[in-house]
């Protein structure tokens, strides 16, 4: 009866609005009043349990990290070296917005920064190219998404976190996979370009001295990631060490070495990180009281049960999960749906003899879909309202990237090599 009540009061709050994080604790809070087995003190306290975790150190200084990096002088470097390796391509620039996405997502980790960023800066170019203003936000939109599943993605480190699951082996496992995300989107783009007749005139290749300039300028970004996820993977230093030197990388990029970052970036740069901390920090606090009441009512349990009762292959579960998900991404924010969700699914995968690792990189992917769909897609909105393009517009426009990609999801669940590869290699 209290954990009925508790998910009732749960989608009631969500749909009148309430902040998810209080959403979440408010409704923990009924659970207990109606349970009248339990304190209140036992809500703050599981609250402040799942808190107390080293680990979850690295979301916030990666955070920090991708923040102070948009400071450094760094982005336009990239974007100068992915025009370069673009240049000959048909719808050069929707080329460029891609290709952009896939470098800043090695350093940023978010991708609503991302999705700020590039619309602010691509978005209008493409314009005055002839590219549509609802096609190139959305596909700002949907490029942004290749960003949680190339390291250092949060939702990479808060899947790791709340699943138990080594997070230098999901920073392994997502980079073929948002690479092949790239690809689909650059091959969409071609022949989107060939159809409009935008940028298909012949263009010189880039030099080779164009080519190592622009190496030169973006080599210190493109060391990052490999820097990072090298030394995890080989032990050299843990996730939250890595995101310390993350934090440092990008102090002296930003300091020392381009010395582009002002000391009122850097300030600015903290007070931005500990406002976007704090937020995800409470989600992760009242997910865990939620996580808390739903073990202890022993749901994970019982839904494993039943589905592996109604489900028996591994690619029927896959399918069932790509449904739910685009439902469920559609309505309930991204980090939270991770929170709630992972603790419910990872009892079922080895029942289907699923790698947590691959699944995790699947259940990201999919559910970062719901940021660019109706009602409550976060990223739908900040590149509409950045670029001026009608919702209407935006949700015609994204159509066809939303089929490419449920198709990436679909080669990511059925196709484990995807994901598996690199860390199988380096193990």
């Amino acid at each position: 009866m209290a954990l009925t009540i508790m998910m009732i009061s749960l989608l009631v709050l969500i749909f009148i609005n309430v902040p998810v994080a209080f959403s979440i604790i408010a409704s923990v809070a009924i659970y207990f009043i109606f349970a009248n087995d339990f304190e209140g003190m036992v809500l703050i306290q599981r609250m402040i349990s799942g808190l107390e975790s080293v680990p979850l150190m690295a979301i916030i200084f990666f955070m920090a990290s991708g923040i102070l990096m948009n400071y450094t002088g760094i982005t336009k470097r990239l974007l100068n070296f992915a025009e370069i390796i673009t240049r000959p391509l048909p719808g050069a620039l929707g080329q460029v917005n891609v290709t952009l996405s896939v470098l800043m997502s090695g350093l940023s980790g978010s991708n609503i920064a991302d999705a700020s960023m590039q619309s602010k800066m691509l978005v209008p170019s493409m314009e005055k190219k002839g590219y549509d203003r609802a096609f190139s936000t959305a596909l700002t939109a949907t490029s942004s998404i290749i960003t949680p599943i190339i390291p250092p993605g949060i939702a990479l480190i808060m899947f790791g976190y709340v699943g138990n699951v080594s997070i230098g082996d999901l920073f392994m496992a997502g980079i073929l996979p948002g690479i092949t995300l790239a690809i689909l989107l650059m091959i969409y783009v071609y022949f989107y370009a060939k159809k409009h007749n935008l940028e298909t005139e012949k263009k010189a290749k880039a030099t080779a001295k164009e080519f190592f300039s622009g190496l030169k300028d973006a080599i210190l970004a493109l060391f990052f990631p490999i820097i990072i996820i090298g030394g995890i993977r080989f032990g050299i230093f843990s996730a939250t060490e890595a995101g310390a030197i993350a934090v440092l990388y990008a102090l002296v990029i930003g300091l020392i070495v381009y010395r582009e970052m002002s000391l009122k970036d850097l300030i600015k740069s903290i007070v931005e990180t500990v406002h976007t901390g704090a937020g995800i920090l409470l989600i992760i606090a009242a997910g865990t009281a939620f996580g808390w009441v739903l073990t202890l009512e022993q749901v994970p349990q019982m839904m494993a049960e039943s589905i592996t009762g109604l489900i028996s292959t591994p690619a029927l579960f896959f399918i069932m999960i790509l449904l739910f998900l685009l439902i469920i991404g559609m309505f309930v924010e991204g980090n939270v749906a991770i929170i709630i969700l992972t603790p419910l699914f990872l009892p079922m995968l080895g029942e289907y003899g699923i790698d947590p690792v691959h699944f995790g990189i699947f259940f990201i992917l999919t559910l970062s879909i719901g940021t660019i769909t109706p009602p409550v897609g976060t990223i739908m909105f900040v590149t509409s309202s950045i670029t001026g393009t009608k919702i209407e517009d935006f949700i015609k426009a994204s159509i066809p990237f939303i089929i490419l990609l449920i198709i990436a999801s679909l080669l990511i669940a059925f196709i484990p090599q995807i994901s598996m590869f690199l860390p199988t290699i380096f193990e």
